[in-house]
């Protein structure tokens, strides 16, 4: 896995040994980031289920201001501070070893103009973190959030009484990213 644009470009990460987690394919980021890359630019990021923090990464070797980097393993954050290193961006990154619903609260008092959620597969993660997200107003006007999963309709389903419309909607082999933005005041985007 390596850095595939930006400051940092052709950096090549450390990754996670097993299966606890799933890297995002160079293949889907490089999608993701042709989708988003005229919102980077002086960003302020949180990437909770950060694994090996290669997506927050990535936006800050592409111009994002900060990142804000979560997750709950032990292990994977020791690869992201090597990464950190790695990479050079120690003074523009946040990290929490936290259970992702009380990083969201420790960034209450934060607006983030791009959220990336990335859960284990088959939890209910997604809805609980956009529910807490929107409860404490943790993002701009036009944020755009960033959900990978590969279960399209029971996401969608149970998203759909938040206050949150689908933008764009990706597929790429199991995984599919859907786009997120606030619903606007008429309810159209």
């Amino acid at each position: 896995m390596r850095i595939i644009g930006g400051k940092a470009r052709g950096t090549k990460l450390y990754t996670l040994e097993g299966l606890e987690t799933r890297p995002t394919l160079d293949r889907v980021k490089e999608s993701i980031f042709n989708i988003i890359q005229g919102d980077i630019e002086e960003a302020d990021v949180l990437d909770l289920f950060a694994g090996s923090g290669a997506i927050g990464l990535e936006m800050l070797s592409r111009g994002a201001n900060r990142a804000v980097l979560c997750d709950n393993s032990k292990k994977a954050i020791e690869i992201i501070k090597k990464n950190i290193e790695k990479t050079h961006f120690s003074q523009k990154v946040e990290l929490y070893n936290l259970d992702f619903s009380i990083a969201i609260e420790k960034c209450k008092t934060q607006k983030f103009d791009i959220v990336y959620i990335d859960p284990p597969y088959n939890t209910d993660y997604i809805f609980q973190a956009l529910k807490k997200i929107i409860e404490l107003d943790i993002i701009k006007e036009n944020s755009k959030i960033i959900l990978e999963t590969d279960d399209e309709q029971r996401i969608l389903k149970e998203i759909s009484n938040l206050d949150m419309q689908v933008i764009d909607k990706r597929k790429y082999g199991r995984a599919i990213i859907i786009f997120l933005s606030k619903k606007t005041e008429t309810g159209k985007g």
